[in-house]
């Protein structure tokens, strides 16, 4: 089994960088890349779309050169529409990721809207659609050498408990647990790390402040609000118990990605340190646990 600290990773997202239209004020490639590094962070997912150059040589490139391995990344499609091809896309996002190296697929199943404070109501052959075409994209990848996962989100058409049980039920690809979008829409994720382990083959870790949860969980306020005000926290300063999830992951056999993912935003260029210093903290964590199941 790879050592975990060889298997500690990125993601723009901690540093603001989103693909939601007015998400906040957002930095610049080359500093976030060279403060993983600072971190010790060995690779990263690849953020949205213009945060990397376009051209996979190029994406390879940039992060070649500061001494990042390329994860892969979130691509968002609308999997539950029949008038909506979404392997156009997965087609073109898998080309980035062959020529980088990267080997995780990480699929979120969009609504078709902007955001993640709202979302439509599938019926029974939009459930359908939805499950045969995440078969169908994770072959897609797997025929280029990626893994495909489902990432269940916040805002998509796979959010809550009745909805992971119906992709464990009703198709094969394998789940990214993501700690926190998994609480906020109802999962326990220990207990999915338990009880679902080997279809566990991507991990972002996150820690969360639990009462901001229930907030979002009841409607009082959005998602992105309770972002702005702190709903993530650094790991081991949270309501998540990362420690069982990772241990329990490692004693399976996993020996994929833990993405270190505090999803923030960000108003204006920090005064301070900005979010580094919450990514160094989450790093020294994610150490400290990895000692201790070793």
């Amino acid at each position: 089994m790879t050592d975990i600290a060889a298997r500690i990773a990125g993601a723009p997202i901690s540093w603001g960088v989103c693909e939601v239209p007015g998400w906040g004020w957002q930095y610049d490639a080359a500093t976030v890349l060279a403060e993983m590094r600072t971190v010790g962070l060995a690779a990263t997912e690849f953020g949205p779309d213009g945060f990397l150059p376009d051209d996979p040589s190029d994406k390879a490139k940039t992060l070649a050169d500061v001494g990042l391995r390329a994860v892969g990344g979130f691509v968002p499609v609308v999997l539950h529409d029949p008038g909506v091809d979404p392997s156009v896309e997965v087609l073109r996002a898998l080309e980035g990721f062959v020529a980088a190296g990267a080997g995780t697929l990480v699929l979120a199943a969009a609504t078709g809207q902007e955001g993640y404070d709202d979302r439509p109501v599938l019926d029974a052959s939009g459930w359908s659609t939805l499950l045969r075409r995440l078969d169908e994209l994770s072959a897609l990848a797997a025929s280029r050498g990626v893994l495909a996962t489902i990432h269940p989100h916040v805002g998509t058409m796979v959010e809550n408990a009745d909805d992971v049980s119906r992709v464990l039920e009703g198709s094969t690809i394998g789940l990214t647990l993501d700690t926190g979008h998994l609480l906020i829409g109802g999962v326990d994720p220990v207990a999915l790390a338990v009880g679902n382990a080997a279809r566990i083959r991507h991990t972002h870790l996150k820690d969360v402040d639990a009462a901001w949860a229930a907030r979002v969980q009841s409607g009082e306020v959005t998602y992105t609000d309770a972002v702005r005000a702190g709903l993530y926290r650094p790991l081991g300063a949270g309501d998540i118990d990362i420690t069982t999830i990772v241990s329990t992951l490692e004693k399976s056999g996993y020996d994929g990605w833990y993405v270190l993912e505090q999803d923030t935003i960000l108003q204006a260029r920090p005064v301070d340190e900005g979010p580094v210093a919450d990514v160094r903290a989450s790093v020294a964590h994610l150490y400290e646990i990895a000692a201790a199941v070793r």
